[in-house]
């Protein structure tokens, strides 16, 4: 087993098993997104359908995760009852699982291996889709950038896992 670059990591063994609860895509740049019960998750390119399929390869901004949890904070904060996925601007909703354990790692979703590269910080255009406030409430809940590693199906209801450490 190849050695871990955090001492939090020695507890990643405790992380579980989460779920793909939403996917959606954009077709181009600043349109909104479209939901799918399936995608496509293309190695070192992103997911079928969505416009960051024609950047640069290798781009560790290939595919955006947030978790259930996280949204259910960020509405919290705005004092909202629940906000839609879309207006998050990520790819992929997942849930049961810490997604801020995953930072640096590889991890399974469905078919696909990704791998964390970034969090995924919220931009000044959630001001103007959620309202004043919106930056502040989802600063350390926007969830994480990856890229992906191998690609493969992902399917909404899909398991969520860590990958094996080499």
């Amino acid at each position: 087993m190849a050695q871990r670059r955090n001492p939090l990591d020695r507890y990643l063994d405790t992380l579980g098993i989460g779920r793909v609860e939403w996917i959606g895509v954009r077709p181009q740049r600043r349109e909104p997104l479209r939901s799918v019960e399936q995608v496509n998750a293309v190695q070192e390119y992103g997911l079928e359908g969505d416009h960051r399929m024609s950047k640069t390869p290798g781009s560790g901004r290939q595919v955006t995760l947030i978790s259930r949890e996280f949204i259910q904070q960020i509405s919290d904060h705005l004092g909202r009852d629940d906000l839609a996925p879309a207006r998050l601007r990520r790819n992929i909703v997942i849930s049961g699982i810490n997604l801020n354990a995953l930072r640096r790692q590889r991890f399974w979703v469905g078919a696909a291996l990704l791998e964390a590269t970034q969090l995924c910080h919220p931009c000044a255009r959630m001001e103007s889709e959620l309202g004043p406030g919106a930056v502040v409430a989802m600063f350390g809940y926007g969830g994480l950038c990856a890229k992906v590693v191998s690609g493969g199906a992902i399917a909404c209801r899909d398991r969520v896992s860590l990958a094996e450490q080499a």
